[in-house]
């Protein structure tokens, strides 16, 4: 059982300092000391691209014992992706986010994609419909509403998808943290609460299964979830974005943790929300966001496999410090007592070895093998 903490980070020179790896902890060294699990992890969420960066996050996930990877990857490098990977990874359908217009690849553009993606064996659609949607409606000369989950353009898509017979994913809302700062403007993005009126009218007009990833987008209230998952019988939830679920799923009891996962075995998968991208593994001046996360292979590696140790020793461990992943949220909200490298409390919940296995492997394979053996 995986036992690293700040307190017990080596006397010696860090292998290097960077925010995927705050106390220079040696992933790979690490990954020997988890648990060698007899079944194999399935990691129902993760964006694979990149020919040259795919590789190694190949190897981070061997290592830290995935078996089967979901990617939302450009529809362009899945045949390759496939070669590399084999039956180890299969494709969730995606909107082409390199288009220009992203109102129109989340619409028409999108109902062509998904033919595509199914025609590649891909039974899953992914619908985001996170708050930041309302600043792409407006850059692209609508209203604000034009890209609401309810939206018409993307009913279409959904009536598509699900006559192909493909579940549905879904991102809505987004950490409280953000709500708090990025989306205080409440005439602009609306309450928390607002983004879930939309998912709701929807899960009963399709009745196929919808995973809510992130937790459902509401990691911080697991009563919230829990009143969400009794009034629809066909939503199931991912444990996505690992710095956002680190931080607040640490912060709830360890019981009432444990109690929620037990109730709704069968309901909640393993996800891990790791994006790689070639432009991980070198230096270049002005990177996007999720490109200037990494500059260089080392860098790719620690942000990689961080996740993964994360997660697992969230789930497996008693763990009890520091997160390794820097969180930029907590200085966000508190610039006062919080910089860029800080980080939060990681509790491991410790879960029983049946809870695990459910959450790890068979809640997935129940729901979503029988797809793919179509």
């Amino acid at each position: 059982m995986n036992s690293f903490s700040a307190a017990s980070r080596p006397a010696s020179p860090p292998i290097r300092i960077n925010p995927s790896n705050r106390f220079g902890i040696d992933y790979a060294q690490e990954a020997a000391s988890f648990t060698r699990l007899p079944y194999p992890i399935i990691d129902v969420h993760s964006h694979i691209n990149g020919l040259q960066a795919a590789p190694l996050y190949l190897k981070a996930a061997r290592m830290y014992g995935i078996g089967l990877t979901y990617s939302m990857s450009q529809l362009e490098q899945v045949p390759a992706l496939r070669e590399l990977f084999g039956e180890s990874i299969r494709f969730i359908a995606v909107p082409n986010w390199a288009g220009e217009d992203k109102k129109f690849e989340m619409g028409q553009g999108f109902v062509a994609r998904i033919r595509g993606f199914h025609a590649q064996g891909c039974r899953i659609a992914k619908f985001w419909a996170a708050p930041r949607s309302v600043d792409l409606a407006i850059k692209f000369g609508g209203d604000r509403r034009d890209l609401r989950l309810d939206a018409p353009m993307r009913v279409e898509a959904m009536k598509l998808a699900s006559g192909l017979g493909m579940v549905f994913m879904t991102h809505v809302a987004d950490p409280d943290t953000w709500f708090a700062t990025k989306y205080a403007d409440a005439r602009m993005y609306g309450s928390k609460a607002e983004h879930y009126e939309p998912l709701e009218k929807l899960l009963d007009q399709f009745r196929q299964p919808w995973i809510a990833a992130h937790f459902g987008g509401s990691p911080e209230s697991l009563p919230f979830l829990s009143d969400l998952l009794d009034r629809h019988d066909n939503l199931f939830l991912d444990t996505s974005a690992a710095k956002w679920v680190i931080r607040e799923i640490s912060k709830h009891p360890r019981g009432e943790v444990v109690a929620f996962l037990h109730k709704y075995r069968g309901r909640i998968l393993f996800g891990s929300d790791i994006v790689t991208m070639d432009e991980h593994l070198a230096p270049a001046e002005n990177k996007l966001e999720m490109a200037a996360k990494a500059s260089s292979r080392d860098d790719a590696w620690d942000l990689y496999a961080s996740r993964y140790w994360a997660l697992r020793t969230l789930w497996e461990t008693e763990h009890e410090g520091e997160s390794p992943i820097a969180d930029p949220d907590l200085n966000m909200v508190d610039p006062v007592r919080f910089d860029t490298m800080s980080a939060p409390r990681l509790r491991g919940m410790g879960l029983p070895p049946d809870l695990l296995r459910s959450l790890y492997h068979d809640a997935a394979a129940r729901l979503l093998d029988d797809l793919h053996a179509r």
